[in-house]
């Protein structure tokens, strides 16, 4: 980067109305890495010759070697648009699946977002998921449809075929903004190549359309056709230039920090925005508290922990002491700067509708900081939730015990800055479950980590946490303390499904914004709960509900802690396999207390409480629940029925089936379990035609058939005993 570039950052840097912070978002292999090229190349950062086919933001040694984006990368540069000049803080985002976390994280960070969908394959999965991620955190979208030539040179489409298609991929994608964002914002955020939301172009052949540009230079279509047609790329690209195309779309129709502020503030903090910070945040105060939220997080051998922040209000300067809400906290800000790809320019301050890298401060993604001081009291943001959950666990061991603290330390950095990524350690054996949101997931962000760190690891086969349910109500049964001085009276029954998916969707978010209980009753009766059983809610815990249906027990309220430590561990590691259980209520009728609190103690009430959850659990038709993917799958028409058969074969179940052209979509389940080495099982099956994209995760019973030999597997795994649990005490 140039000094007069440079200079002419810090010039907009301070100038939120000539701000724009967007992400580039699409399916895997669209075309968003390409994209970011040309936009660098308008930068100055690389060559207008090798936009396009360097993969500039594929830094990292494993994007290059795999051609696909792991890990966002931050960029800023300087557009000019209307003799203004406009800072374009800009991400590059992963189109995997298994890196979808990094996507969300992204949204946290800006106002707006490019959606970028191949005119071949049209809208995706995946682009409805980076749609879902944009629209929960209040990011506006703009739409390119990508790889036009295609459509011209290999698919000899006519004008009307495009303009068909084209309405199609438009069609599908305000359809997912119908989906996701309210009536009023779906509306007035719907896109249209008629107001200029939407352009068209080739990100590798370095040109691009829209219809203000086509009123403004007097191109085209139809001279975008023949120019194609006469492989005139090169003349195409001089005269529709499309970093020029994009940006003015993106500088136009994507809104300032301080505009988005409006509505991204309430859409993710749920504190007061009548309050003075919340008002520093509303009105983009530069001069107000300091606000800002780790939106990722890196280790850098040499300059240590860096933090990417979204600053929210105030001005972040080197210095600082930065105060973490969560971790309670305080970090020296030792120097702040702005991203260019692999780089970061060292600045002295930046201020709000930024975004900033800090080195120093040890913060987890997703932290909410202020400075040491300031609002310290603050209502954190909300936590950056990703649409799937991690469901593929590997053990992992180092090879030499030694290793163990250097493994552990490593594990629990990247669990800071990915928090797709679980760690379940065991100090003392050393034993360590990574959970993630795929085998891809594991491999590239853990084990190829490690391996740069020059830990040897042993790492076992791809394990599938399942859950522990019931299917009937028990009997009320007792639990008797090991002293057998108390006895309590418990019954367990599944959770309503409506009750179940609240608790597990919305709860939190309701539990954090509710400024009395009973906002959390009504919530809970308007998901379905009895009125008075919603009174009566002693804890939730996880998908899991404990109730309190007795009536003056003596001495209860000296005993709810123990009664609620032992409903969490009893539910964290079910009777059948110790895996988590969801979707059950429990329910306290009587109890029978000694009279001395020395002996209705944690020792005594925790065991019996867990003995009675037992005892009823295993009388209520317990089953184990596995992870099912919800898939859809693309492949030749004449190759359906092979593509049929290995989902079949995997204890799959097609749903439903659109054909289109040559091509056939599949929607269908199938168990995660099943899914390892479904990849390359499909490319095998369809002459490397077919692929799958995962649309939904859900969770359903294992069959019956299958329960005894899992349940066993599962225990001689984990070093239970291997039997069938019963119920007497194992």
């Amino acid at each position: 980067m140039s000094d007069k570039e440079l200079d002419a950052i810090k010039e907009v840097v301070n100038d939120p109305e000539h701000i724009r912070n967007i992400a580039i978002a699409a399916h895997i292999d669209h075309g968003k890495t390409t994209l970011t090229d040309n936009l660098l190349a308008r930068a100055g950062m690389i060559s207008d010759k090798l936009a396009g086919d360097q993969r500039f933001m594929d830094f990292d040694e494993q994007e290059a070697e795999r051609g696909i984006t792991i890990y966002s990368a931050n960029i800023s540069m300087v557009h000019e648009y209307n003799d203004d000049d406009y800072l374009i803080n800009l991400i590059d985002t992963p189109g995997h699946v298994d890196f979808g976390g990094d996507v969300t994280r992204a949204m946290r960070a800006v106002d707006g977002v490019v959606v970028l969908v191949d005119a071949v394959d049209g809208v995706m999965p995946q682009t409805e998921t980076v749609m879902e991620q944009a629209l929960k955190e209040g990011v506006k979208p703009v739409l390119f449809i990508n790889k036009v030539d295609r459509l011209i040179e290999e698919m000899q489409l006519t004008p009307e075929e495009m303009q068909e298609r084209f309405t199609e991929i438009i069609r599908g994608v305000n359809a997912a903004l119908r989906k996701y964002a309210d009536e009023e914002t779906a509306k007035e955020w719907e896109m249209s190549v008629q107001d200029g939301t939407v352009a068209f172009g080739s990100a590798l052949k370095n040109w691009a359309i829209s219809m203000p540009y086509m009123q403004e230079t007097g191109i085209t279509f139809g001279d975008v056709i023949d120019r194609v047609n006469e492989g005139d790329h090169e003349g195409l690209r001089a005269d529709a230039p499309i970093e020029e195309v994009v940006l003015d779309m993106v500088v136009d129709h994507l809104v300032n920090p301080q505009e988005a502020a409006e509505w991204r503030i309430p859409a993710v903090w749920p504190g007061d925005v009548e309050s003075e910070v919340g008002q520093d945040m509303m009105e983009h105060d530069e001069e107000g508290n300091l606000v800002g939220v780790v939106t990722n997080v890196e280790d850098d051998e040499h300059a240590g922990t860096i933090v990417t922040a979204r600053i929210y209000s105030g001005t972040v300067k080197e210095g600082d002491e930065l105060y973490g809400i969560g971790s309670q906290k305080t970090e020296r800000a030792q120097q702040v700067g702005i991203y260019s790809g692999p780089r970061k320019l060292t600045v002295d301050s930046v201020p709000n509708g930024n975004i900033v890298a800090i080195t120093g401060p040890d913060f987890s993604t997703g932290e909410t900081f202020v400075r040491k001081g300031e609002a310290e009291d603050l209502t954190p943001f909300e936590q950056i939730e990703h649409v799937f959950e991690p469901v593929v666990t590997k053990s992992i061991e180092p090879k030499k015990t030694s290793d163990l603290p250097k493994l552990i330390e490593a594990l629990r950095k990247r669990a800071k800055e990915d928090n797709t990524i679980k760690v379940d350690i065991d100090e003392e054996t050393g034993e360590t479950l990574v959970s993630g949101l795929g085998e891809l997931h594991i491999e590239a962000k853990i084990e190829r980590y490690l391996e740069e760190k020059g830990i040897d690891i042993n790492v076992s086969e791809p394990i599938v946490v399942f859950r522990e349910g019931i299917e009937d109500e028990s009997p009320v049964v007792e639990g008797k303390s090991p002293n057998r001085h108390n006895k309590l009276e418990i019954s367990v029954e599944p959770l309503d499904e409506s009750v179940r998916k609240f608790l597990k969707e919305d709860y939190e978010e309701v539990k954090m914004q509710a400024d009395e209980q009973h906002e959390i009753k009504e919530a809970l009766i308007e998901a379905g709960m009895d009125k008075d059983e919603a009174d009566s809610v002693i804890d939730v815990h996880e998908e899991n509900i404990f109730i309190n249906e007795s009536r003056g027990i003596k001495n209860l309220r000296e005993i709810q802690e123990y009664l609620v430590d032992a409903f969490h561990e009893f539910t964290d590691e079910g009777p059948l396999a110790n895996e988590p259980v969801i979707g059950l209520k429990v329910s306290l009728h009587d109890a029978s207390l000694h009279e001395d609190a020395i002996h209705r103690g944690p020792s005594q009430m925790i065991p019996a409480t867990k003995d009675a959850l037992r005892r009823g659990f295993l009388q209520s038709s317990p089953r184990l629940i596995e992870p099912v993917r919800i898939l859809r799958i693309d492949t030749p028409t004449d190759k359906m029925g092979d593509a049929m058969t290995e989902v079949s074969n995997r204890r799959g179940d097609v749903q439903d089936m659109e054909e289109e052209g040559d091509s056939t979509m599949l929607t269908c389940k199938l168990p995660v379990e099943e899914m390892f080495g479904f990849e390359a099982a499909l490319k095998s099956a369809t002459n490397g035609k077919g692929f799958f994209n995962p649309k939904d995760m859900v969770f359903e019973p294992l069959p019956m058939n299958l329960q005894e030999e899992k349940i066993m597997e599962i225990r001689e795994r984990k070093g239970m005993k291997e039997e069938m649990p019963t119920l007497e005490e194992e």
